[in-house]
């Protein structure tokens, strides 16, 4: 199970990873829908192609990798993961932001790894839509991870205008009306 579009769902994705024994060149893709990691996407592009315009194959980032890497795919994947190798590296933050404000991916962006409840909320303010909750931990309990906060004051990919713009005060201007009172 992980928790897509704030609900629990059944995860059809399996999550390739590198062991000593393989390298990106090497490693043998198995059937199925399979996020693997960046350097074997890289590596395999064109064997592995085919199955991603089927909707097959996704790819993960560590933390350590750029977004910019995959620009000229990055439309092609249904879901694109970032890996938390620890809850507090927050690389991930940065190449989720990236990945969706500059290079403008749409699709899934799911978080990996070592990923907490008390993460959840900021997390899906930088794009994440869809996470999967370390092993050890009660997923349902992580939902409530979403409920931390009521209002946000700053933009963000998931809420674009911050609250001074959002919010209509009795009595007072808001900037829109400023802005068409000087037209």
């Amino acid at each position: 199970m992980i928790i897509k579009n704030n609900m629990l769902v059944e995860d059809a994705w399996q999550v390739l990873r590198l062991n000593e024994q393989n390298t990106a060149e090497t490693i043998v893709v198995p059937e199925g829908k399979v996020i693997v990691p960046l350097k074997v996407w890289l590596a395999q592009r064109e064997r592995l192609l085919p199955r991603q315009q089927h909707g097959e194959i996704g790819v993960w980032f560590s933390s350590d990798e750029r977004p910019e890497d995959l620009k000229k795919d990055v439309d092609g994947f249904p879901v694109i993961a970032v890996d938390f190798p620890v809850f507090s590296d927050g690389r991930g933050y940065s190449i989720a932001y990236n990945l969706r404000a500059r290079l403008g991916y749409s699709g899934e962006l799911r978080a990996i790894g070592d990923v907490l409840r008390d993460q959840l909320f900021y997390m899906r303010r930088v794009g994440f839509d869809a996470f999967a909750a370390r092993p050890d931990r009660d997923i349902h309990e992580a939902l409530k991870g979403f409920e931390v906060f009521s209002e946000v004051y700053q933009s963000s990919v998931n809420q674009k205008l911050p609250l001074f713009k959002r919010a209509h005060r009795k009595g007072k201007l808001s900037v829109e009306t400023l802005d068409d009172r000087n037209r």
